[in-house]
């Protein structure tokens, strides 16, 4: 049995019922043969034993009183997955469906997508199966000051560094930030995704969308192809789809979907996104509002974003939202690109169907990298007590967003995989981290 088998086999039975920490370890650890037969060092050391295995997982109680008086209990977590080449770094999830499970397997992609960057942060993720819909900002405050009572202990800008992700935004992030400085007695960046009079980034809101499109369209560039002109579906309406729409149609692009957890939108005109930004931005509306602005597109329930035809795919929702039915309709109706927007939102069966398909696959680890990269710029700022510029920011993104490409296509040259990205994107963000763990030792 290989090594690679061995460690698969081990991580399954040590980790049971985890459906998806199973599926991001086995993506990865199988692009990884040709690698650890060129490096047997990897081996030796135990490499693949030491990355699967968090540093640390910590649980927690999170009490706090609603706005009847009653006390409410949630479970607060946070996963520190490795810290070889920087502190801990990735964001806090809000949601009920958040357990230990899917939390690792958002900091174990943590780690490569932060190495990719080039930036020094290490891989972590952490969050709570709190829920912000429908509480009232009192509420949340409560819930959020309580939840970092415990939490900071655990922090700081050296050590881990979270931000936000799917419930957690600007109020949830200056929440947690004002009871870290108040429990702490320093003002410091241990947070990013702050609002701007705090220490915040500009570009960082638009960051991973935008950072999505410089990915894509260097994709299309390497493969003497232009995203100008191309019909292009997009999933989700939250900030990634939302400002991946509006850089895609910067770029002359077309998009024509966007959906919510309720139901989707396809607009044959280009979907509007002022429209887009009133509904979910200012009024935290449903998607279904859509066809009061717009009286020609077309609003249906559930899913099926990927049945219409396009040229670009940009799934921008959630894990596992692209099945393998809905890679079989997006092949049939002549789509080239995939690139993903959310974490892991593809199934294992869907992402091996287009790339046997010819479909250029753009994995999250490398193509939504533009979030943590931009929050990783805030610290820099932080650090120096300084603020860029907008058009600083912003083309400081699309500077790593190109080199991530070139160094996932040049990865995947190097070991006899050429236009698989998925392979080159875990390659090129499993060396370094590697190598960062031979150099210092049995840790």
């Amino acid at each position: 049995m290989s090594y690679v088998s061995e460690t698969l086999e081990t991580v399954l039975q040590k980790n049971p019922g985890e459906p998806e920490f199973h599926q991001a370890v086995t993506e990865v650890l199988q692009s990884l043969e040709p690698v650890l037969e060129k490096h047997p060092e990897y081996e030796q050391a135990g490499i693949l034993e030491r990355i699967t295995e968090p540093d640390r997982a910590i649980r927690f109680r999170v009490t706090w009183v609603d706005d009847a008086g009653r006390v409410q209990v949630n479970r607060g977590y946070r996963v520190q997955f490795n810290n070889a080449i920087g502190p801990y770094k990735g964001g806090l999830r809000f949601r009920p469906s958040v357990n230990f499970g899917i939390l690792k397997f958002l900091g174990f992609e943590q780690v490569f997508k932060n190495s990719l960057t080039g930036l020094p942060i290490g891989g972590g993720k952490g969050g709570s199966d709190f829920d912000p819909k429908g509480k009232s900002d009192r509420e949340v405050m409560a819930f959020c000051q309580s939840f970092m009572t415990e939490l900071y202990r655990h922090i700081g800008p050296d050590t881990d560094v979270p931000a936000g992700d799917i419930g957690v935004g600007g109020r949830e992030i200056g929440y947690l930030f004002g009871q870290y400085k108040r429990l702490r007695n320093e003002f410091s960046g241990v947070l990013t995704g702050k609002g701007l009079p705090y220490g915040g980034s500009l570009a960082r809101t638009q960051a991973t969308g935008y950072g999505l499109l410089y990915f894509t369209d260097a994709l299309l560039k390497a493969n003497e192809k232009s995203i100008a002109g191309k019909t292009v579906d997009i999933s989700g309406a939250g900030n990634v789809a939302i400002y991946a729409a509006e850089k895609a149609i910067a770029l002359g692009a077309k998009p024509v979907t966007m959906s919510d957890s309720t139901g989707w939108v396809h607009d044959a005109d280009g979907i509007d996104l002022k429209a887009v930004k009133e509904i979910k931005e200012i009024r935290r509306g449903r998607m279904s509002e859509y066809i009061k602005y717009r009286p020609n597109a077309e609003y249906h329930e559930g899913r099926g974003v990927w049945t219409i035809p396009c040229d670009i795919a940009l799934p921008c929702a959630t894990q596992n939202e692209l099945h393998l039915e809905d890679a079989e309709a997006l092949v049939k109706n002549g789509c080239t690109v995939v690139c993903e927007g959310a974490n892991m939102p593809s199934t294992l069966e869907a992402t091996q169907y287009l790339q046997k398909n010819g479909i250029l696959f753009g994995p999250a680890k490398a193509a939504n990298a533009g979030g943590v990269a931009t929050s990783a710029l805030e610290m820099s700022q932080n650090s120096m007590r300084y603020s860029w510029t907008f058009e600083e920011v912003d083309q400081k993104l699309k500077g790593i967003m190109e080199n991530i490409f070139a160094n996932i296509d040049e990865a995947a040259k190097e070991y006899g995989k050429p236009r698989n990205y998925v392979s080159g994107a875990n390659i090129a963000g499993f060396i370094k981290v590697a190598n960062a763990m031979l150099a210092q030792g049995a840790v």
